[in-house]
């Protein structure tokens, strides 16, 4: 059968149409998805370890707040496992409503979490238990998202450019965040740590009620439809995507650990490292986050969109590269504790990142066979989250503490890159080739 054979049920008009609401649907459920992921870090690195944690030092704290942070990255493998599992059983839209209720209602909890002077450590606990659910619910929207927009993509030469639109639920996430938090920092004043942190948490379920209404309008992906119809569904796909491809598993978790480090190192150890060492004011800090995540609006479309002209393999090699040597440029800046110099060094630290973040999708979601793309792609990008995103707070931290110096995290970073570069190399890129059809010698 024919590729565009599974678009014929539609006209070219309807099907663009179809095409603008799933990139909207997809774009806009992550926003919320990172909207509620991110705010908790921005909460962990300011609020978390003066509330939860009051009886440790500072930097106990910090490390212990980071700790409950870490425990969402966990969670992430295994919602890619839950919601892969039925987004290739039963399809991308009905999974994709099921991973965002599962955050939504998580971080609008976690607004209700009282503090250790009221229960004591069971805040604490309570706090990570609705942590590992949010890292659940994200762990499955990613590889939803990113299908529910590139399966709609009619032509092959421009998937890169599709794809990277959910990646934008990123920088909106994070933008939304900090201004929301920005906005009730400057609101409530000195009462930030007594209520206005919970704002933000509370808003959740405002977004949830959004994203919902614009989802439930989309239809099924042509591709998911085309599977169905040829009774390819696979009983077990989480276990057929180990057992088939399993390079294609590790390679995309690796290729990914020069984005997804640093990228928590430049919006969440920042606050902690700028507040808490360099004594700069919060306020300060969250603007400049806010500013580089507009940016970000404009680079990760753009670099996906390059990735549709030289290749996805090649722009992600390029932006691994970089990524390792900004971290030198940046800890230069911001050790130097001077405002312009910090605030420059954190507007442009999400670009190095971008230029991997806009090809990624496609690259990673490319590489999975369709019957099984949902469950391999989800598994293989979450699997980043326990060795990269989840750890490199941590790490930043512990080796600042161990060294006083940001050259020892910068030297992190640079470790990150050659890992990447390495299985980026060793990736199959499918630019441009057709990948609605069943990959040979995977039947």
């Amino acid at each position: 059968m024919a590729a565009v054979e599974s678009f014929g049920m539609l006209s070219e008009s309807e099907h663009r149409s179809q095409l603008r609401r799933a990139v909207v649907a997809a774009t806009v459920g992550t926003t919320i998805e990172w909207y509620d992921f991110f705010i908790y870090g921005t909460a962990a690195g300011l609020v978390f370890g003066k509330l939860y944690f009051p009886q440790q030092d500072p930097l106990t704290a910090t490390l212990a707040a980071f700790g409950t942070y870490f425990v969402g990255f966990i969670g992430r493998p295994i919602g890619a496992a839950i919601f892969g599992h039925y987004g290739d059983r039963i399809g991308r839209k009905a999974t994709l409503i099921a991973t965002l209720l599962c955050m939504g209602l998580a971080t609008f909890a976690i607004a209700l979490v009282p503090s250790y002077e009221t229960i004591g450590i069971w805040g604490a606990v309570i706090l990570t238990i609705l942590r590992v659910i949010q890292g659940i619910g994200v762990g499955g929207e990613w590889g939803g998202s990113v299908l529910i927009s590139m399966e709609w993509a009619r032509s092959h030469g421009n998937r890169g450019l599709i794809a990277s639109w959910p990646q934008f639920g990123v920088p909106a996430g994070v933008f939304l965040s900090n201004l929301v938090i920005l906005a009730f920092s400057a609101w409530s004043g000195e009462d930030f740590l007594t209520w206005g942190w919970r704002i933000p948490f509370l808003l959740s379920i405002v977004l949830v009620a959004i994203g919902l209404w614009v989802r439930l309008g989309i239809l099924e992906t042509p591709v998911f439809r085309r599977l169905v119809a040829e009774n390819r569904i696979v009983r077990a796909p989480l276990a057929e995507v180990i057992a088939k491809q399993p390079k294609e598993i590790i390679l995309s978790a690796l290729l990914r650990i020069s984005e997804q480090a640093p990228f928590y190192i430049f919006t969440a150890f920042i606050f902690a490292y700028a507040t808490g060492t360099l004594k700069m004011s919060r306020d300060f800090v969250l603007t400049a986050v806010l500013v580089a995540s507009l940016l970000s609006f404009i680079s990760i479309p753009l670099f996906g969109h390059i990735s549709d002209r030289i290749g996805r393999r090649k722009m992600y090699l390029i932006g691994a590269a970089v990524t390792g040597l900004f971290g030198f440029l940046y800890f230069g800046m911001i050790d130097t504790a001077i405002p312009w110099a910090v605030f420059i060094a954190i507007v442009l630290s999400l670009i190095p990142h971008d230029m991997q973040y806009g090809p990624q999708a496609a690259l990673i979601a490319e590489a999975f066979t369709p019957r099984l793309r949902y469950s391999g792609a989800s598994l293989g990008y979450q699997l980043a989250s326990i060795v990269a995103g989840g750890p490199a707070p941590l790490i930043a931290t512990a080796l600042f503490a161990a060294y006083h110096t940001g050259y020892a995290i910068a030297i992190y970073i640079a470790l990150c890159s050659v890992v990447s570069l390495i299985a980026t190399a060793l990736m199959p890129d499918y630019t441009g080739q057709d990948v609605s059809v069943e990959y040979e010698g995977l039947d």
